[in-house]
């Protein structure tokens, strides 16, 4: 095993060389990723020769697979695979993955299949970076809170954009209305860091008003989606990214005027997220037992 670990920026983001992905993983080369990504959140494999079945290979040495998604179509005959599309709509807005349910994934693959020749780079933030730039009180403030998730609306659909087939495909999306209170700093369970488990899905702090909620929550994505804490990532033809849904948000830049553009997501099952105070999520409405397990991961170490 010779994997070479070169950052992409100080703060997140590392490309991996030496890693085959198109055959089965060591033991050992599957320690040593999972150790670059608890370091760097996100990790870039270039020229990967990988179609649907070797992605979902490669994401299950990190553990059970979810399905493509709790309400979105999967790809024909690949039901753990989802089309990342933008002819069924663009993501640009800041989010983690599918925080309304109980327990999101904890690690999310996304593989180029259709790479516009312009545009189209999906920005990763680190959360973790976010949390250590809040000042004291603030610290201390979002230690305490809880938000409110959920998937009444589409996040890839603003309103003022809806028209009868984007209406279909909101319907489609909250066709399952979930609502899940998450901690707003969630601990890592393999690291023991502590980040921001917000983004776009996170609609109420609990106890505080719609109103107040939208202020506080944008304040605190306003350390998220600092420059310094993102990585802005351009993508060529058969690449992987492979980042931690735990302590990360993403933002696929609609700035490639309407060309062909497509991933594919695999994403792996994750645990219920624990606050600073030992308490696990919990959920209010909606079932997501034919989406994902629950994860149990191994024990998080002491904090310093």
């Amino acid at each position: 095993m010779s994997l070479d670990i070169r950052k992409v920026t100080a703060t997140i983001g590392a490309q991996v060389l030496g890693a085959d992905l198109s055959r089965p993983l060591a033991p050992e080369e599957v320690a040593a990723i999972r150790e670059a990504l608890d370091v760097h959140k996100a990790l870039v494999f270039d020229d990967v020769d990988l179609d649907d079945e070797g992605q979902q290979a490669f994401a299950r040495h990190f553990g059970d697979l979810t399905t493509a998604h709790p309400t979105v179509g999967a790809v024909d005959g690949a039901p753990n695979v989802l089309p990342v599309d933008s002819e069924r709509g663009r993501a640009n807005h800041w989010h983690t993955d599918v925080t309304f349910v109980l327990n999101p994934p904890q690690a999310s693959t996304l593989r180029s299949i259709t790479v516009p020749p312009y545009g189209g780079e999906t920005l990763i933030a680190s959360s973790a970076a976010a949390y250590r730039d809040l000042p004291e009180p603030l610290r201390r403030l979002a230690d305490t809170l809880w938000a409110e998730h959920t998937n009444d609306y589409d996040y890839a659909v603003p309103d003022e954009e809806i028209d009868a087939e984007r209406a279909a495909q909101r319907a489609r999306f909250t066709s399952i209305k979930y609502r899940t209170v998450h901690p707003v700093v969630r601990v890592h369970p393999l690291t023991g860091e502590r980040g921001l488990f917000i983004g776009g899905f996170a609609q109420r702090i609990v106890g505080l008003s719609a109103g107040e909620s939208r202020k506080i929550l944008d304040l605190l994505q306003a350390y998220v989606t600092r420059p310094e804490n993102v990585l802005r990532w351009r993508w060529s033809p058969n690449q992987l990214v492979l980042f931690d849904n735990r302590i990360t948000q993403h933002y696929a830049i609609d700035n490639y005027d309407g060309q062909p553009r497509r991933l594919h997501r695999v994403t792996v099952a994750g645990d219920v997220p624990v606050g600073v105070d030992g308490k696990e999520s919990y959920s209010i409405e909606g079932d997501a037992s034919h989406y994902t397990p629950v994860a149990t991961p191994d024990p998080a170490p002491v904090a310093a």
